[in-house]
């Protein structure tokens, strides 16, 4: 955890993040007095690709074009 006064995040803010990046957390302190702390936003799954995702799916023994002549059908 690094700390930083309003003055020095002030001056810092266009290196924000690789301040962040770096110490993991900050603490702002006006006039010696912890007022706020910035952390990095949790991790994000990557996102899957499409094959990926159809592969995962479960296959239907009918197929998608009977599916919607049946459902066109009931209609």
């Amino acid at each position: 955890m690094q700390k930083l006064s309003v003055r020095e995040m002030r001056e810092s803010i266009g290196r924000l993040d690789r301040l962040v990046n770096d110490a993991g957390e900050l603490l702002v302190t006006k006039n010696g007095k912890p007022i706020a702390r910035i952390l990095p936003i949790a991790g994000t799954r990557p996102r899957p690709d499409h094959a990926e995702l159809r592969a995962a799916l479960p296959r239907f023994e009918v197929s998608s074009a009977d599916l919607i002549r049946m459902d066109r059908d009931e209609r």
